[in-house]
């Protein structure tokens, strides 16, 4: 066994094998690869603060899948993923003594707190075992060693210049071509078999008919997803005009809970979207993609420069603001009984669904984090447990910013909850899809139910706050796009003992009255 070189791939979040430098690199350096996924134990615990559940079942499920299509997927290379419960680098040490002839572990580099500790122990267990560590880097569009900036600490704070720069001064590295076979596992290792729900004590989450998200996890569907969105339907020519949508699985290209398992890549989706342009057509809407992907790629930058800030209170300003921790307050918010109905639609998506569109999600953080003045950190965990796409640089790079604490050149900006859902939701059919209690209120009425007279809530069969909570807040820019209604036993916007004014319950940094920021079609959206 001596003469023959193995190399141990630990793979993490980076599930396929198309552009996959790891198994590249283990494929060109050695005679037998072991391709390593590990169930870690510290993804199935509580979230650091408020120990929500790490990894719900959504993101359960998307995984699980994702693992077993990418066994498949190797095993037509004349490979195999072997697949254990337990920390990594007590694995791979076991497979090290085992094995006898491992030269080298190998495995793409992340840039979290966590990930980063899994990286220290591995090489730890290496140098212990005098077995090499190789890393690389392939989770971003741009290599970190291609960014035009001489060391990370110089990453601009605003992303308008950093996509500037990259887009000028830096290329897009081509994707590696990949082996027609893969050289083999060694005999006699167990694949191990791939877990199940119950190993989680967790059950699979069922199917709702109305998710705009009913794809596997996994390699080949995200691959698929691509080629319908781009080749066969050509949506991605529309993209721009689409992405704010609501309702349906076309309104944007769903590539998100892949990204995050790196069960698709990044460069890949750049080429195929060239190759678009160059074969169909070139507009604002295949370069908004491109658009989206930087956005991503900054966000893990900035985590890289800026390291455990991202999970601090005061975010990367430092900046002392006097959060609540409201649990009761909380509570109606991730539970979708807030009494104000798009905000609950967005959260009663997420909850059955383990996804929410993006314009969804810059409301909810607002709404959370500006108008009921909560720990934004609450959000961000709440987000961690349930969403299908969840990527810790995305997740907390958006909180961050929502919350006012990360980068944004605009200080306290804040969505107008009312004018964002008539204009996402002009007649209410979202609303409608996800508060059935609301149902049968005509129109854009149903984004302010407490305004409506007695009798065209009772027409409608709503009885507040019987059928339907009053809203735990109204915020003072509201009223300029609610249609007050004065006759019939009108309620007024401060009706009912639980309807509290917004500035008097958020920070005094948020108390932004009359402020009607929104974003337009050319400024940032998630």
């Amino acid at each position: 066994m001596s003469g023959i070189r193995t190399v141990i791939c630990l793979l993490r979040n980076d599930l396929r094998l198309h552009d996959n430098e790891v198994l590249y690199w283990a494929h060109l350096n050695a005679e037998n690869i072991v391709p390593l996924y590990c169930f870690d134990p510290q993804h199935y615990g509580g979230t650091h603060n408020y120990n929500f559940p790490k990894t719900g079942p959504f993101r359960l499920k998307f995984l699980l899948e994702g693992v077993k299509d990418l066994r498949e997927t190797l095993k037509k290379k004349g490979s195999n993923l072997l697949v254990r419960r337990g920390k990594p680098e007590d694995i791979i040490q076991d497979l090290i003594k085992e094995l006898g002839s491992v030269t080298a572990v190998a495995f793409h580099e992340e840039v979290t707190a966590e990930e980063l500790n899994v990286e220290n122990n591995v090489k730890q267990v290496c140098f212990q075992l005098k077995v090499n560590v190789v890393t690389f880097w392939g989770s971003t569009l741009y290599h970190r060693d291609d960014l035009p900036f001489r060391h990370i600490s110089r990453l601009p704070d605003v992303f308008t210049h950093f996509r500037k720069s990259v887009e000028t001064q830096a290329k897009v590295r081509s994707t590696l071509q990949m082996p027609e076979k893969l050289k083999p596992v060694p005999l006699g290792l167990e694949e191990g078999s791939v877990p199940t729900y119950e190993d989680f004590s967790q059950k699979e989450p069922l199917t709702d008919p109305r998710t705009v998200f009913p794809f596997n996890g996994g390699e080949g569907p995200a691959l698929a997803r691509l080629k319908h969105y781009f080749w066969d339907s050509n949506l991605v020519a529309s993209y721009k005009e689409t992405r704010n949508g609501l309702i349906g699985a076309e309104y944007s290209t769903k590539f998100a809970p892949w990204l995050a398992l790196g069960c698709i890549s990044p460069r890949y989706i750049y080429e195929e979207l060239k190759q678009y342009e160059k074969e169909r057509t070139e507009n604002e809407s295949t370069y908004w993609v491109i658009f989206e992907l930087l956005w991503r790629d900054y966000f893990r930058f900035v985590a890289l420069k800026c390291g455990r800030k991202i999970f601090f209170l005061k975010g990367l300003q430092d900046k002392e603001v006097s959060w609540k921790k409201d649990q009761r307050i909380f509570d109606t918010w991730k539970d979708g009984q807030t009494g104000v109905p798009f905000v609950d639609a967005c959260m009663r998506e997420l909850a059955v669904t383990g996804f929410m569109s993006n314009r969804g999600r810059q409301n909810v953080a607002s709404f959370l984090t500006k108008d009921l003045g909560i720990d934004w950190r609450m959000g961000a965990e709440w987000f961690e447990y349930l969403l299908v796409d969840y990527d810790v640089c995305s997740n907390y790079g958006n909180w961050l910013y929502s919350a006012g604490i990360g980068n944004d050149p605009r200080e306290n900006r804040k969505f107008n909850i009312i004018k964002q859902g008539l204009d996402y939701d002009a007649n209410g059919d979202y609303i409608r899809l996800w508060v059935p209690e609301l149902k049968d209120i005509k129109g854009g009425d149903i984004h302010t139910p407490w305004t409506l007279s007695s009798a065209a809530l009772t027409h409608a069969g709503v009885n507040l706050p019987e059928t339907y909570p009053l809203p735990v807040v109204i915020a003072p820019e509201w009223s300029r796009y609610i249609n007050q209604k004065t006759t019939g036993g009108a309620r007024g916007a401060n009706s009912g003992p639980e309807v509290r004014k917004g500035p008097s319950h958020t920070p005094r940094q948020h108390r932004n009255r009359g402020i009607d920021f929104y974003f337009s079609h050319n400024k940032k959206h998630y």
